[in-house]
């Protein structure tokens, strides 16, 4: 029911649509697997038809994505149009026939389309962005020098002929060196009918040419350029939060060869079950289970755990996480392209890929406000020269004056920058958050249902009190005793006994499980039992006594194994699943927001009150089936309002679906979490769900912060270009200023989250 639920909300319209102004130069795995499929391309979808990758370098933005949907709209032989706009990718599925005249048309609309080869490789990230730097920045500079020269002659010097020439030609020089791409896409859409940001700057810089402002022409033109590549590299920021996970993984491993040698291979070629060492220091390679060693490794990097974790034999280590101590052996569990790190880093680039409710609202109001605006221009030309007495010259000057202001990226720009800062200082937190819609509904939580086992305590049972019944017998001879016994046993409650008991264990003769009572054997010659109480009864070995003390283990919710011999009970060992000293702390945080904590839980009503009343819940509901759960969700979401679930996945499913926001905690390596939530805490630790809150929060007020400052910088400057004296110099820094400052807001995210 939950993965079904997933998938239906991964082929939605509304959370399928990328993400406006996106700017960023990377090419990983994820990014390459990362794609943006609308509705129509869901239905039309053919797997017959070859993948042709592009990568469109001039394509970062959902508006150019419109563009090329509507330039290729109505050629036969195109089954799907997949978009990535974070890799600046475009994959169309067509058949041979089509392509070349779907790579034509989206050349006319004013794109460059460039074929990609089938594998992206983590080291084409490094190349893909500073290879170009320096061509892009000195054609920048380049053209601002030129800005200034033309501004300069037009100061200094008389405006003579030759000098009006000399001046002409130095503006054009900035124009052509700063604007080309600008022109380009302008046109094009000038052509079609659509006013975009590059066709208002088009109409703008060239009217301004034309009525003799060629200096300030160049100027706006070398000086919005500047900006946008500025603005490009802040938002390739908070891409690159994500982007700069995929450093943590090293690009080889040493793998053990048949013959017995290290070799070192690509983690690539490496295979299933090979045996791979990693040294003191160095990073883990791939996911894998430790066959030999025992070392602390930090997994940080993953789940944002502060201490570093032991691991040995048996347990689990992933790609990524860095070996502190000694050297460990591990045997392959995936592929480099399924490891817990890929497998991050693609659920967070498909969360960057999705639309959150306010961006969706700056969308409609971007799409009315444009055409808006460019239709005031057309008035305050046609009109000022009748109304308020200004030449047609002064008219047509304010009117371009106010087209450079009215373009609106700083106000599209304005959430999807937030956004991804807020999805990208979740995963450094190690809260993998799959969509923007999440971290914007975070903040309404008012009440959070919570998985007992696993999520509020350990999940694995412990040896909690040790109680001598007989008063002859040495502690640590009943110690001995019990150990020996438990340490044959495979049944959790023994294990738990066996690792509580530090002495070492005797020699068991004549051992035996009695399945449903406990365990039996000899030990130096005498013949001892380790029972539950059942057991007890059955030998007619209990007493008021006895019975008073299990009462009081049984309230506090522990499991009592007892340990007798022939004639009487010696000990009682109390065992329980313990809270997690974290799970105290967060209650209380959530408590603080104002969020209700309730516990639901499979086990008996007495164990659950008795975790619940420990942990600071005072709604409590145990023996609870999985309906159960869902039908608790449901109620509380009637009673309070938007209502999160807390469990591992995949046990408390029904409830995960029904909840508006399903939390899976302690995910790292376990697929079916990371598919099944809306959040993943990859480091089992509840505190992060009260920081998922506070975190929404800040990203909804730096959201309305920047729709703010996008808005009221541009209505000051409209005011002052229809009623005062604003220039297109003005209008520029109104323009590309708002943007820079809505970018900047929206990074302060990622600066919080280091």
């Amino acid at each position: 029911m939950l993965l079904i639920r997933k998938e239906i909300m991964s082929t939605t319209p509304e959370s399928t649509k990328p993400e406006n102004c996106q700017s960023v130069s990377c090419c990983s795995a994820a990014a390459c697997a990362t794609t943006t499929l609308s509705e129509q391309d869901v239905t039309q979808t053919r797997t017959d038809r070859p993948q042709n990758k592009f990568r469109i370098s001039n394509m970062d933005c959902a508006s150019e994505e419109s563009e090329i949907r509507r330039a290729l709209d109505g050629i036969q032989g195109i089954d799907a149009l997949r978009f990535d706009l974070g890799a600046r990718m475009l994959i169309i599925s067509a058949s041979d026939a089509a392509l070349p005249g779907a790579l034509q048309a989206i050349r006319k609309a004013g794109f460059k389309p460039e074929p990609v080869e089938e594998e992206c490789k983590t080291s084409s990230i490094a190349s893909t962005a500073s290879p170009a730097f320096w061509k892009v920045w000195g054609k920048l500079l380049a053209a601002l020098s030129l800005a200034l020269a033309a501004e300069a002659i037009a100061y200094a010097f008389p405006s003579t002929s030759w000098i009006k020439a000399l001046g002409m030609g130095l503006a054009m020089g900035a124009i052509f060196l700063s604007g080309f791409g600008v022109y380009g896409k302008g046109l094009a859409a000038l052509r079609q009918g659509r006013l975009n940001i590059n066709a208002l700057m088009s109409v703008a810089v060239t009217g301004a040419f034309l009525i003799g402002q060629w200096p300030e022409a160049a100027m706006v033109m070398a000086l919005y350029a500047i900006a946008e590549a500025i603005e490009a590299r802040a938002v390739d920021r908070a891409r690159g939060a994500i982007k700069s996970l995929l450093a943590l993984s090293p690009e080889q491993a040493e793998v053990r060869q048949e013959d017995g040698r290290w070799l070192r291979l690509g983690v690539r070629s490496v295979a299933l079950n090979s045996i791979v060492r990693i040294a003191p220091g160095e990073r883990v390679p791939l996911d894998g289970i430790v066959v030999a060693g025992q070392s602390a490794v930090d997994q940080s990097p993953l789940t944002g755990e502060s201490l570093p974790v032991d691991k040995g034999p048996g347990d689990e280590v992933y790609a990524g996480t860095i070996n502190q101590a000694s050297a460990l052996e591990m045997q392959v569990t995936a592929p480099a392209s399924d490891s817990t790190l890929s497998r991050i880093i693609k659920a967070v680039e498909e969360a960057q890929a999705t639309r959150a409710p306010t961006q969706r609202f700056v969308d409609q109001f971007a799409a009315i406000y444009t055409p808006a605006v460019f239709v005031l221009a057309l008035l305050v030309a046609l009109l000022m020269p009748w109304v308020a007495g200004l030449t047609w010259m002064e008219a047509v000057y304010k009117a371009l004056v106010l087209l450079v202001i009215a373009c609106p990226c700083a106000l599209v720009i304005s959430t999807p920058i937030s956004v991804v800062s807020g999805l990208a200082a979740g995963a450094r937190r190690g809260i993998l958050i799959k969509g923007g819609v999440y971290l914007e509904e975070a903040r309404k939580i008012k009440a959070v249902a919570l998985d007992k086992t696993g999520t509020i305590t350990e999940g694995k049972p412990k040896l909690v009190a040790f109680e001598p019944a007989a008063t002859d017998e040495a502690s640590e001879h009943i110690e001995l005793l019990a150990k020996s016994l438990a340490a044959r046993s495979d049944h959790p409650v023994s294990k738990a006994i066996a690792q509580g008991l530090t002495v070492q264990p005797r020699e068991v003769d004549s051992f035996e499980a009695v399945a449903g009572r406990g365990v039996q054997g000899v030990i130096d010659g005498h013949p001892y039992i380790l029972a539950n109480h059942r057991w007890i009864e059955e030998r007619s070995q209990c007493s008021a006594q006895l019975e008073a003390r299990l009462a009081v283990h049984e309230e506090a919710g522990r499991t009592v194994t007892i340990l007798a011999n022939r004639d009487r009970v010696i000990a009682l060992f109390a065992v329980a699943d313990t809270i997690k000293p974290s799970s105290i702390e967060a209650i209380s945080e959530m408590k603080a927001l104002g969020v209700v904590p309730i516990m639901l839980t499979g086990d008996n009503a007495a164990t659950a009150r008795t975790v619940g009343h420990q942990a600071g819940i005072s709604e409590i509901r145990g023996n609870l089936l999985p309906e159960d759960k869902l039908k608790a969700i449901e109620e509380f979401q009637e009673r309070y309002g938007v209502t999160a679930m807390t469990g591992d996945g995949i046990n408390d499913a029904p409830a995960l679906a029904k909840a508006n926001i399903g939390f899976a905690m302690g995910a790292a390596g376990t697929h079916t979490s990371m598919e099944a939530a809306d959040v993943v805490v990859m480091n089992d630790d509840l505190r992060q769900i009260p920081e998922t809150i506070r975190l929404s929060k800040r990203t909804h007020i730096i959201l309305w912060q920047n729709i703010t400052l996008a808005l009221g910088i541009k209505a000051v400057f409209l005011l002052m270009a229809i009623f005062d004296d604003a220039s297109m110099w003005m209008a520029v820094f109104a323009d590309m200023g708002a943007s820079l400052l809505v970018v900047f807001n929206g990074l302060r995210l990622l600066k919080a989250a280091k």
